[in-house]
């Protein structure tokens, strides 16, 4: 099933699995004003009757619950449902660990995060894993497209105006969707000589870069960071002309 816009089609259901009643209540006016139809369970106790009884599209799931913990709770879903689950923790070092649990989550977020992160990370999961349709491009033209002869960059036809520096890690990053490219990796292809830089650097020039696409589109995930490893691109190819 593939919905193309989920306001003007009937509302998908998320599942909200946290605890503290601020933030649920937040996130359930969020992601209702975004469209969709958010239902807030606080303790992990509730959870696997409810997903049994209605299945959710997409569940955003709190590490730290009382009751059952967020990550039984993902290990047991999974062994009946393939739902994407986003899994929430407070701490951004618990995520290394996550990852090396494989827990079965497809995206991990790191509190504090502001709503309209959340709703963006909800958007981009359901658009990859079928639900929601990609918005329409040009027919006429790729999505991004980088000029290698003017050292130019476009997307959707809109120049970027972006430093050598940032030209060179979108290339590297684009050309090659999915790969997880270290801090390092990406220094090697940016500098080819001997100058002092650290892998601050690069997450300076990532930042930027985020920044200016996200100008021109504020609803596609570009970069996505992979927490111990590096970065990764996460939308569609970008075209060398």
């Amino acid at each position: 099933m593939m919905i193309t816009d989920p306001i003007s089609a009937p509302p998908l259901p998320v599942l909200i699995v946290e605890d503290e009643p601020k933030l649920g209540r937040l996130l359930v006016d969020y992601l209702q004003t975004a469209g969709y139809q958010a239902h807030w369970i606080c303790n992990g106790d509730e959870v696997i009757d409810w997903v049994r009884q209605n299945p959710p599209v997409l569940i955003l799931l709190d590490l730290m619950l009382p009751g059952t913990d967020g990550l039984t709770l993902c290990r047991t879903i999974r062994q009946f449902s393939n739902v994407p689950i986003i899994m929430v923790t407070a701490r951004s070092e618990e995520i290394d660990r996550l990852l090396g649990l494989e827990i079965g989550a497809d995206d991990y977020i790191c509190k504090p995060f502001s709503p309209r992160e959340v709703v963006v990370r909800v958007r981009t999961l359901l658009r990859r894993c079928g639900w929601l349709s990609a918005a329409p491009k040009p027919a006429d033209k790729s999505a991004l497209r980088i000029d290698k002869s003017s050292l130019q960059a476009s997307y959707l036809g809109q120049n970027l105006d972006l430093t050598p520096a940032e030209l060179r890690l979108l290339k590297t990053l684009s050309t090659e969707p999915g790969k997880v490219f270290s801090r390092e990796a990406l220094l090697d292809k940016l500098y080819d000589d001997y100058r002092v830089v650290t892998d601050r650097t690069i997450d300076s020039h990532i930042k930027n870069l985020r920044r200016k696409l996200e100008q021109l589109d504020g609803e596609t995930s570009f970069i996505r960071t992979v927490y111990g490893m590096g970065y990764r691109w996460e939308a569609e190819p970008g075209e060398l002309v």
